[in-house]
């Protein structure tokens, strides 16, 4: 990684033959030495003329490429993408990276859903703010058995008049009890005989099925602590003490810019053209991480666009798809660098995506670059924009957990691994299709197994992220 405010540049040299060594050991394909996955670069160049980006002693991939045995080029897979971030870092670097949330807003009750609280909640009154009944029934006063009066006591109406010992009341859930009342008999527990006396069929114990004034809390009781998030049941408890707004943090706006000629919004693939996946992924996975997304835009391979864009924007986040490597098409370095950008995370030890970035762009607007392949793409928003969103809407971190990893999972030689998993029987269970350009495994995933450098084994404990909707579901995490 850079130190803070400066930016160099990632040559595909760090990349594409890293990417197809591990392809190599993973699934048996040849390295390639002609053209690599990304914009059509080649993915061996020629040796840099510049040393500044490299450590002492490193290989670089012209010098390994002839090499027959793949030795020199795993030297290079090894030290030559020394600019990365480790997966585990990265993921808190971007928890850190805001300087600050958003100030605090008052919220109405109907919009505040999915919000996080700003400032602790009190009561603004007793609840249940009087005596209420807990059930339909009879309210009676004094031993039975109990003349009934005519008329009963309903919700919401003003305080009933009250009762004298012998004397019984029909009454309805949450009627207000009247004075001096010793208990109320449920319906299925009573029963009147010719005379319109009440009878009890079981026992009588006084203060039964009365809810009390303040047996919830009284006004000024804390209720719940700023960080909280709001979900139905906050709203349903912010209304009953009283609330008819919260002071909330407002959601990250977020903003996504889809590069690449090549993509088709409609129809199917032809003469090269491939349909565009993130376009439609993104802005609801970003909403389901917390965000507003205020804008979907399609540039192309403008770098000029590309730049207005960045200079024009006025999210908290951006989020740009593909061309973070190096090849002639690739604008986000370059551009990050001509709008004097803070470069924070050049590259992650994570595959699929190690080419993501993370960059502060203006004060308080941060720019995550993700890679153009789809489950890449999925690692990026996993790995930088979900603890970043996070920080910026006030959210705490979840607790980490592990499950067991149910059949063999091959890693990576040096970097972390994320792969779509299935959760049976509190196993995770390694889905198919999970190349970095595959969405089939993470379409029917309930979550991503973290696997470390090397691979695992069954049984072995793997961290699990959870995919926002296996668990909230979407309509509660789409919010």
């Amino acid at each position: 990684m850079t130190a803070p405010g400066q930016y160099e540049e990632v040559g595909l040299d760090d990349l594409d033959v890293e990417e197809a060594l591990a392809l190599a050991k993973e699934g048996g394909a040849q390295v390639p030495d002609g053209s690599g996955a990304t914009g059509g670069s080649p993915a061996v160049p020629p040796p840099s003329p510049r040393g500044g980006n490299r450590e002492p002693g490193q290989h670089t991939a012209g010098t390994d490429a002839g090499t027959a045995d793949g030795t020199s080029r795993a030297r290079t897979a090894e030290h030559g993408h020394h600019k990365a971030t480790p997966w585990p870092e990265a993921r808190a670097l971007a928890g850190r990276a805001p300087r600050r949330p958003d100030a605090p807003v008052s919220v109405s009750l109907d919009a505040a859903l999915g919000l996080v609280l700003a400032a602790p909640l009190a009561a603004l009154t007793d609840l249940p703010s009087f005596d209420t009944s807990a059930m339909d029934g009879w309210a009676v006063a004094g031993p039975g058995p109990w003349h009934v009066r005519a008329e009963g006591v309903l919700a919401g109406h003003a305080e009933p008049e009250r009762l004298t010992d012998g004397e019984a009341v029909r009454i309805a859930t949450g009627a207000r009890i009247p004075q001096d009342v010793t208990a109320v008999i449920r319906s299925e527990h009573g029963r009147t005989d010719e005379k319109e006396r009440l009878h009890a069929t079981r026992e009588v114990v006084p203060g039964q099925d009365i809810r009390p004034r303040g047996q919830e809390c009284r006004s000024g009781d804390p209720l719940l602590q700023r960080g909280t998030v709001v979900t139905p049941a906050v709203l349903g408890l912010a209304a009953a003490a009283g609330y008819d707004t919260v002071s909330a943090l407002p959601r990250p706006r977020a903003e996504v810019l889809v590069l690449g000629d090549e993509l088709l919004t409609e129809g199917l693939p032809h003469d090269g053209l491939i349909r565009d996946a993130l376009g439609p992924m993104l802005p609801s996975w970003l909403r389901a991480l917390g965000a507003d997304v205020i804008a979907v835009r399609r540039l192309g391979d403008d770098a000029e666009a590309l730049r207005r864009a960045l200079k024009n924007s006025d999210a908290d986040l951006v989020v740009t798809t593909g061309g973070t490597a190096a090849g002639p098409v690739d604008h986000v370095h370059p551009t990050l660098r001509r709008i004097g950008a803070e470069l924070l995370v050049d590259g992650v030890k994570v595959r699929p995506g190690h080419p993501m970035l993370l960059a502060r762009t203006k004060e308080n607007q941060h720019l995550v670059g993700l890679p153009g392949n789809p489950l890449a793409a999925v690692s990026g928003l996993l790995t930088l924009a979900e603890p970043l969103l996070r920080t910026l809407a006030g959210r705490a971190a979840p607790e980490t957990y592990t499950l067991p990893l149910k059949e063999t999972v091959h890693g990576h030689p040096y970097d972390t691994r994320l792969i779509p998993v299935v959760l049976r029987e509190d196993r995770a269970v390694p889905l198919h299709y999970n190349g970095p350009a595959m969405l089939r495994g993470i379409a029917v995933a309930d979550a991503l197994a973290v696997v470390p450098p090397g691979g695992a084994r069954p049984g072995q404990e793997l961290e699990i992220l959870d995919l926002p909707w296996a668990t909230a579901g979407i309509g509660v995490c789409f919010t």
